[in-house]
């Protein structure tokens, strides 16, 4: 919650919840076998389970919207951005937020199950995060493995417990608005007016341990252009290209252009990829029916391609993965009875959003749900929220003459992203469960059991970032929840058209859209070993918006795996990920006893402000 709310970009923490599913059960597991209590060993595919279970409770954080759509429904950000009458603005609260997950987010999860056999035994989909963490367990319930688990959550312990300590060492000095270490001016004043500097959040030093080197060089790069280059120049128009002296968060200003450049790469890069996941799509089924065909026409003797046998341990996990059948009867009916309550509720919630819109929806849903867990087994790539975006260009469009558009088009993508998302994240958890021949019907229970949970959990933590921050959602604030303002604007301008935007912006705007497409197919067509050094339009997109404080965090943890790598890769690549983890989790904790003192209404001690030297010179002198 803590990374969707600050910057957006969540790495995947499937090995983090194998690995702490390992230590805490196999811990608790020796305690009650020296008790005399229980004789059965902790296996891996309760492993799986467990790791299923917590996955799917924490990705409802990312899919239920609490940084982008649902937030973006809120007073706080309608102000910033525009369209606050009262039917287009819902603030948050607990009830219908629960509500509303409850009744969108369990149908992906059917729309799944009758794709399973399709995709991980007649496709066979190679669905790679589902792959490497079913390796990882494996790895576990190994004696060697097991040593080396032991060592890896030693590891993560000493660094969440180093995190955890350096955010408490640090609240002392946050007494205020831009005090603390958080505010370090490294790079001199003039470059953190541009926010370049580090802020010394051990979270996004993780963050950028676990994310690609290219990643974290294409946020850098993303973050120079933006505010090195563009918006120093852009803001020295200021009473040409738009009115001076604007409220900072108009979009009428150079607010505008950081806004709508964003969202122009974000679409450019997500239509291409979607091009390119929706044609390998089409190409990869079309190839499995033709070999289908030629399996049963005759051929002459001398024609009969070389036959390949499955392995044993293939066969056992194809005879397992099939025995425990989850009917097809059970998920249509289910889709059909949740899509049926779902139409009927959601519109309670908002009223703009009329029940032909989320039937339509329901019924093109199943087919783009395919597609999303289909190219995720083929690339690893969700493309979740380049659906829900679509969705919000159409229904915000279709429900605009109501006046209501801007909820309605945030809705329809909250309900368009959790449907696929989650049948993209079960079909790589089945995958997992296939390698680790746990069962499937064992999967998916435990992915609803996770999915109920999150459900509840995730409002919950949100409510507690909404009531102990007041500025959240504000830009340049510690929770700026920067999608938030971007799905709004996406959802207004789908509404308004290119009118709401400022002077040269749309020219800006096209020139960025068609850059993200052409850099995505220069990095198609050099292939895998010059595309390595390619930047990612999506990432390059990011500090447009939020600012690059965030970019030189994760730019120190690449380089320390760097040169971790170059010293040692064995031991970087075995506990690199435990490192990082440790130290994402330990921050992330410390949000929850901070936002408390928050509630509390206990605040720091210290407020640690850097002034240039004048300043300090006309301070000293206004308080003698």
């Amino acid at each position: 919650m803590k990374l969707n709310l600050t910057t957006g970009i969540i790495p995947s923490l499937n090995v983090s919840a194998g690995l702490l599913g390992f230590f805490f059960v196999k811990s608790w597991t020796k305690f009650l076998e020296k008790t005399g209590w229980l004789k059965v060993p902790f296996t891996r595919q309760e492993n799986t389970v467990i790791q299923t279970c917590v996955v799917a409770s924490s990705g409802i954080s990312f899919s239920g919207g609490f940084g982008s759509y649902l937030f973006g429904m809120s007073e706080v950000v309608a102000q910033q951005t525009g369209f606050n009458n009262a039917q287009n603005v819902k603030n948050p609260q607990i009830g219908w937020m629960i509500g509303f997950l409850f009744v969108v987010s369990f149908i992906g999860l059917l729309s799944a199950v009758p794709l399973r056999k399709i995709m991980i035994i007649d496709f066979k989909l190679t669905y790679p995060s589902g792959t490497a963490t079913a390796h990882l367990i494996n790895s576990f319930h190994t004696p060697d493995g097991a040593k080396l688990a032991k060592k890896q959550v030693r590891t993560l312990g000493k660094f969440f417990t180093f995190s955890f300590l350096w955010g408490f060492f640090q609240w002392f000095y946050t007494s205020g608005n831009g005090c603390g270490f958080s505010s370090f001016p490294t790079f001199g004043l003039q470059a953190y007016n541009n926010s370049f500097y580090f802020d010394f959040s051990s979270t996004y030093v993780g963050v950028g341990m676990i994310c690609p080197h290219i990643i974290n060089v294409s946020v850098l790069l993303g973050s120079i252009i933006s505010w090195g280059i563009m918006w120093p120049l852009i803001g020295a128009k200021a009473g040409n290209w738009y009115p001076a002296g604007l409220a900072p968060g108009s979009l009428n200003g150079l607010q505008g252009y950081k806004v709508f450049i964003s969202i122009a790469m974000i679409l450019g890069d997500g239509l291409y990829n979607f091009m390119k996941v929706l044609s390998r799509t089409i190409i990869g089924i079309s190839q499995e029916i033709r070999d289908k065909r030629k399996a049963v026409i005759p051929v002459v003797d001398g024609d009969l391609p070389e036959k390949t046998f499955p392995s044993y341990d293939d066969e056992q996990r194809t005879k397992l993965f099939l025995k425990d059948q989850i009917p097809i009867w059970f998920a249509l009916g289910g889709y059909v009875t949740i899509a049926i309550i779902s139409t009927i509720t959601v519109p309670k919630f908002f009223p703009s959003f009329i029940w032909y819109y989320i039937l339509v929806i329901y019924i093109v849903a199943p087919i783009l749900a395919f597609c999303n867990a289909y190219g995720c087994g083929l690339t690893d790539w969700s493309l979740a929220s380049t659906y829900g975006k679509l969705a919000i260009f159409t229904i915000g469009a279709w429900a605009a003459s109501s006046g209501g558009g801007v909820l309605a088009g945030l809705a329809a993508c909250g309900v368009m992203m959790n449907i696929v998302s989650t049948a993209s994240d079960l079909s790589q958890d089945f995958k997992s469960g296939y390698l680790t021949l746990a069962s499937p019907r064992s999967m998916f229970i435990s992915q609803v059991i996770g999915t109920a949970m999150g459900c509840v959990i995730s409002p919950c933590v949100f409510w507690i970032f909404y009531k102990a921050f007041p500025d959240l959602g504000i830009a340049g604030s510690q929770y700026p929840a920067p999608y938030a303002t971007v799905f709004r604007s996406m959802a207004m301008l789908g509404i308004e058209g290119f009118s709401a935007l400022p002077s040269h912006c749309l020219e800006l705007c096209f020139g960025f859209f068609v850059a993200a497409i052409i850099i995505n197919a220069i990095k198609d067509i050099v292939g895998k070993m010059w595309a390595q050094y390619i930047p990612v339009p999506m990432a390059m997109a990011i500090p447009f918006y939020i600012g690059s404080y965030f970019t030189v965090d994760m730019c120190v943890g690449s380089l320390i795996l760097f040169v971790w790598q170059k010293v040692n890769k064995a031991k970087a690549d075995a506990f690199g990920p435990a490192v990082a983890s440790g130290l994402i989790c330990g921050d992330g904790i410390w949000t929850l006893p901070s936002s408390i003192l928050a509630l509390a209404k206990v605040t720091p001690p210290i407020c640690m402000k850097f002034l240039s030297s004048a300043d300090n010179i006309r301070v000293d002198n206004f308080l003698s």
